[in-house]
């Protein structure tokens, strides 16, 4: 039996190395962002195709998919509209992303792969399109499972919530079970790394480079202790915004995550030490972009850019935070090989066993 997929707002890669890892053929990922075709291409070795999903057609991904078996269609589309850390949820309905899922459900009609996936932020099942989504699967005659998982319970060590969904025509796909009772520390993560400074790269890794701090953040981060915040710091160091009443209340920035300890969860922003809890636990420094892709599960020899380009790190970090992380891709890709059905053993006769 052949299987092969396709991923949609493929990024970097992480989905696709994640089904690959647990044994489906990615054939290809599509993005409209070209700067990921070299991670995504180097580290998957599939085809990627730079497109906006709007002007992929059915007729498309079905030559992708010809020939299998089992045709699998996977996606993440941008969920800055409907992320928890959108600030202006009034006009998020006007965000430019916000139609990319009814993209996604057009392509599953005109495709009418056997199984469909999707993994996005959990805020998303609230929202009229991700109902809409779900009615024209069940319409399509999928059968249809989704909930909202911590993606530290099948090894990444981070808390992250994310909604995955799972559909297919012939089979009930589970959602899948926790495997990690114990979760995998910041310290069994990124505690093997050399030490870098602030403003400084690693000779052997180019993405082992933490951005530069501030003297004033400097000093914070010196008075910052691991899982603490900024009203640990002195007065001389805190912002006028955290004197306020309203600030007082806003303690998940500027903050050193502890070792033996999951990550918070790893936005595009995690190289800055003023916006989240992204300290490192006792370097004075934010994260560098190999320890959030390390955090994200992203394997370490995992390739952003080519030797030769410079290191954006801004755009880097955007791709690792936005990336699906490889582990939870694996686990997808286990629950929808575990739903095929099992090869079936030739009969032997006992005569031509020679008994």
């Amino acid at each position: 039996m052949t299987i092969k997929a396709v991923d949609l707002f493929c990024g970097v890669g992480g989905l696709t190395y994640g089904l690959q890892k647990a044994g489906i053929p990615v054939v290809a990922g599509i993005d409209i962002d070209g700067s990921c075709e070299y991670a995504y291409t180097h580290n998957n070795h599939s085809q990627f195709i730079k497109k906006s999903i709007d002007e992929v057609t059915g007729k498309e991904v079905r030559a992708l998919l010809r020939g299998a078996d089992v045709k699998v269609l996977v996606g993440c589309a941008p969920c800055q509209p409907f992320s928890s850390h959108q600030k202006d949820k009034k006009h998020r309905s006007n965000h430019k992303d916000w139609k990319l899922l009814y993209q996604f459900s057009r392509l599953v009609k005109e495709v009418k792969p056997h199984i469909v996936s999707m993994e996005n932020v959990p805020e998303l099942q609230k929202e009229k399109v991700f109902l809409d989504f779900v009615n024209t699967l069940k319409e399509e005659h999928y059968v249809v499972n989704y909930d909202v998982v911590n993606v530290a319970d099948y090894g990444v060590p981070q808390r992250r919530k994310r909604l995955i969904l799972l559909a297919s025509k012939r089979k009930e796909i589970k959602i899948p079970t926790p495997t990690h009772e114990r979760y995998i520390t910041v310290r069994e993560a990124i505690g093997n790394l050399p030490e870098v400074k602030a403003g400084e790269a690693n000779k052997d890794d180019a993405l082992h480079i933490a951005p530069a701090l501030s003297s004033i953040n400097l000093q914070r981060i010196r008075n910052s202790r691991p899982g603490g915040t900024w009203r640990d710091w002195p007065d001389a160091l805190k912002l006028k915004c955290h004197k306020s009443e309203k600030g007082k209340t806003y303690a998940s920035v500027y903050g050193r995550m502890r070792w033996d300890d999951l990550s918070p969860t790893i936005t595009t922003q995690f190289i800055g030490y003023g916006t989240g809890r992204f300290g490192h636990p006792d370097q004075d420094r934010a994260l560098t972009l190999r320890e959030g892709a390390l955090l994200q599960s992203f394997p370490p020899d995992y390739q952003f850019v080519p030797p030769e380009e410079p290191i954006q790190i801004r755009k880097i970090a955007r791709h690792i935070g936005n990336a699906v992380p490889p582990r939870l891709g694996e686990i997808i890709g286990q629950s929808i090989i575990s739903s095929l059905p099992k090869k079936r053993k030739k009969a032997v006769n006992k005569n031509e066993q020679g008994i």
